[in-house]
């Protein structure tokens, strides 16, 4: 799964990167630590032009009882998404862009979990492909969520763990965000793991494993036997 990802650029590199005129994005600052449940900074296209604004992360489906249900819904396996009643009409209506420019995950060792941060070697902002959905309460509460699609890792990451988030090529971008194309059968080709000749992974402290910590010391590289516990 993805759980735990980093966006450390600014609001202005964010509207360049993706071509955003303007936004209601009141502030972003650098994020070093992303966590489920927390409003995400996502792109959308409205038919004429890309929108930058925020989502909850993990999806509530509309027809949800208890919006609690994203907590369980934070990934979408792009292997079954189209089978499953909570990703089929986003898969084919509602598609969007989560900004990213790092992801963590946990590898295996001898003497415990190491969080490991995969980024990409130029550490450019990269897309992860993500689905969107807008749950209403009876009182009227709004939900506005996402979801990050997940696949097969790549031979980078496949030694630690046993899925990545799709990571789309800029070139496929658009047609992700496309709402003139809704058979999921032309958007299938992009929901692959992303080259791992292209991306880096380095190991880094413990100190993620808390979402109170979000400081820029998280993405340093680190040595294992280096590490300090820091909650």
């Amino acid at each position: 799964m993805c759980g735990r990802y980093t966006l450390t650029v600014t609001l202005e590199e964010l509207m360049v990167r993706y071509m955003i005129e303007e936004t209601m994005v009141p502030f972003h600052r650098p994020k070093y630590n992303v966590a489920p449940s927390q409003q995400v900074l996502t792109v959308i296209n409205d038919g004429h032009h890309n929108r930058l604004g925020e989502l909850k992360w993990g999806l509530v489906p509309p027809w949800a009882d208890d919006p609690k249900i994203g907590f369980q819904m934070l990934n979408a396996r792009s292997e079954t998404a189209a089978s499953k009643p909570a990703f089929q009409k986003p898969l084919r209506h509602k598609r969007c862009l989560v900004p990213a420019d790092g992801f963590y995950e946990w590898k295996t060792t001898a003497s415990g979990k190491q969080p490991m941060r995969i980024a990409l070697k130029s550490r450019a902002i990269f897309s992860m492909a993500g689905l969107y959905e807008t749950w209403l309460s009876p009182d009227g509460t709004k939900i506005n969520s996402c979801t990050i699609l997940t696949t097969t890792p790549n031979e980078l990451v496949a030694p630690i763990h046993d899925r990545m988030p799709v990571i789309l090529r800029p070139e496929d971008e658009q047609l992700w965000l496309s709402r003139a194309v809704t058979d999921v059968h032309a958007i299938a080709p992009l929901l692959r793991p992303y080259s791992a000749y292209e991306l880096d992974a380095y190991p880094v402290s413990t100190a993620v494993g808390s979402v109170r910590n979000d400081e820029s010391s998280l993405i340093e590289p680190c040595k294992v036997d280096e590490q300090l516990e820091l909650w």
